[in-house]
């Protein structure tokens, strides 16, 4: 069931925006330009996310046409002074916020180029999907750059300071097995097969108990950066609030009536 779109998202240009019940679709719409990443697209890429409806409990994220991103458009590129630069990083890390920090469950597809700002706002995503062909790079360390978007913080992360270190001082390339091994995606699929298991995982998601979907998006990475006595704290705290939830303890007594299903092999 395809729902309405609100007007705001309506006007995104470089955004394409498709909601079906609890799953919106966001796309990068700049196919011509390898979905690089303008002023413009970053500044849509924040709007959208903080006003997604609240019936959507899930979003898949992708690139029109062959890529995911390619990165910065360098041909926006401006002179910036130590301020403007300064300004012009934090819009990047108020969008890429929205989408880790946001209310949403974020699954990108990958394909293609992800490169440079593309493999940030990939690693801004909770779950990752590689398609054959997708590949991964960093090369601001070749052209006098450094990442301005979060991807200090977050891709290594994924993939280790050390790896990053290569990437950005030698301009190596991950293929997709690579990158996948390094722990950039976390499935890998054939070419064109992305968007029909994200939508699928999505759905998956998106019917979980939103008070459970919330505690693992806000507190798992929270407390993953917080001493163990600490974490263990907030743990505490956190599956207090989860247990304690209407939706949480309905789903308990399904699950103790064999109502739902139990977990079974992996296929």
């Amino acid at each position: 069931m395809t729902s309405e779109i609100p007007a705001v998202l309506k006007q995104l240009d470089q955004l394409a925006v498709a909601i079906d019940g609890a799953v919106a679709q966001v796309s990068l719409n700049r196919p011509a330009k390898r979905n690089a990443i303008s002023d413009n697209l970053i500044a849509q890429l924040h709007t959208c996310f903080i006003n997604l409806p609240p019936s959507v409990r899930a979003v898949v994220l992708r690139g029109e046409g062959e890529h995911f991103c390619a990165g910065l458009d360098l041909s926006e590129l401006a002179d910036h002074d130590l301020a403007g630069g300064i300004a012009h990083s934090r819009s990047w890390h108020a969008a890429f916020d929205a989408i880790q920090l946001g209310r949403l469950p974020v699954i990108a597809v990958l394909h293609g180029a992800v490169i440079g700002g593309g493999l940030e706002l990939a690693s801004a995503a909770h779950i990752r999907i590689a398609e054959d062909g997708a590949f991964y790079a960093l090369p601001e360390g070749q052209r006098g750059l450094f990442v301005g978007g979060g991807g200090s913080v977050r891709i290594p992360r994924l993939v280790g300071v050390s790896m990053m270190t290569d990437m950005m001082l030698t301009g190596r390339v991950l293929g997709t097995d690579e990158g996948h091994q390094a722990g950039i995606s976390s499935y890998r699929v054939a070419a064109g097969r992305g968007l029909a298991l994200a939508l699928e995982l999505a759905r998956k998601i998106a019917g979980n108990a939103p008070l459970s979907n919330f505690a693992v998006l806000q507190a798992l990475p929270r407390i993953a950066g917080l001493s163990r006595d600490d974490g263990l704290f907030v743990e505490s705290l956190v599956a207090a609030v989860a247990q304690g939830d209407p939706a949480a303890k309905a789903r308990m007594r399904d699950f103790l009536a064999g109502k739902a299903g139990k977990v079974g092999k992996p296929q």
